[in-house]
């Protein structure tokens, strides 16, 4: 473990790599189906967060309440936990040219949110500009993570799209050797421009974040320069789409000051989730995408969770 904590922090995409050795360099290229553990059966695992109309969140919803639809076709559960299960969490940091100027306040923000983590948490960092490099693997110890986030240092361009697509990489190895150690997936990225030097294309990375059992977070922070707000906008419908497609959130600063509140959000919904699964009534084995819609049977209130997954294949 500690061998491979180690090259996992040394692990740089440089420019020069094309979208197939990157692919090569995360250490798998086959897609696997949407499953994140098999006990005998295929079982379609859901984070859900429930919110009322002032966005609040709702932690009471009982499994009864709770109503799973696969294509249109109603699922049911045989897997329902309101409790607060571990996370495998992976914190990539723009540390891009642009960033310069409010990289300590952004540092401070990040380790906020490291210090809410609980001890069966694990997380990584994970810094970006031209290239990515892991700054420090997965890990349950606040003080190494600091340390990690202190590292981080601005310059050179946006790799957005690398960031994301090693980060689902890393993610997808912590696998889970039995029931207790399934853990809750989730990527935190805070970027404050358009993607400007990535070898991995936006639909590559979202192809792979949908194929995923991991929910995007991301933090857009509004640049200075009123030259980069165009530039921005496109930024803006990336993230938009994979806290979507993934059953995570979008959120945009203004201020760098900002970031501390949504840090804060973002760890307050992750610690009011619910975890439910199924075994999907679809005996089909053709690997096409399902989609998914959770509904919640009480007034006023509004469930989300990511927008579907890939079904298996035939071997």
């Amino acid at each position: 473990m500690r061998a491979f904590l180690q090259a996992a922090a040394t692990v740089i995409i440089a420019a020069s790599l094309s979208a197939s050795r990157l692919a090569e360099a995360s250490g798998d290229t086959q897609e696997k189906p949407n499953q994140v553990f098999r006990a005998g059966v295929e079982i379609v695992s859901l984070n859900v967060t429930v919110t009322d109309a002032q966005g609040r969140y709702v932690t009471d919803i009982g499994q009864d309440e709770f109503s799973v639809f696969e294509d249109g076709a109603r699922q049911e559960l045989t897997y329902f936990n309101r409790a607060n299960l571990p996370i495998a969490l992976s914190l990539l940091i723009d540390s891009s040219a642009s960033m310069e100027q409010r990289m300590e306040n952004a540092q401070d923000a990040a380790i906020g949110f490291a210090r809410k983590l609980r001890p069966q948490d694990l997380a990584q960092v994970v810094d970006f500009d031209s290239r990515v490099e892991i700054k420090l693997g997965f890990t349950n110890k606040v003080e190494e993570l600091e340390a990690a986030i202190h590292t981080t240092s601005a310059g050179g361009s946006t790799a957005l799209h690398n960031a994301v697509y090693i980060a689902l990489k890393e993610l997808a190895k912590v696998k889970a050797k039995d029931p207790d150690e399934i853990r809750r997936q989730a990527i935190v990225v805070l970027s404050d421009g358009e993607d400007t030097s990535s070898l991995v294309s936006f639909e590559e990375v979202l192809e792979l974040a949908k194929r995923s059992e991991t929910a995007i977070y991301t933090i857009g922070l509004q640049p200075r320069e009123t030259s980069a707000l165009k530039g921005f906008r496109e930024a803006e419908f990336v993230l938009r789409q994979l806290a979507q497609e993934t059953g995570g959130r979008a959120f945009f600063a203004r201020q760098i000051e900002e970031l501390s509140q949504v840090y804060g959000q973002i760890a307050d919904e992750l610690s009011s989730q619910y975890s439910v699964g199924y075994a999907s009534k679809n005996a089909k084995r053709d690997g096409a995408f399902r989609r998914i819609v959770v509904q919640v049977q009480r007034p006023n209130v509004t469930a989300r969770t990511k927008r579907g997954y890939y079904g298996p294949v035939s071997h």
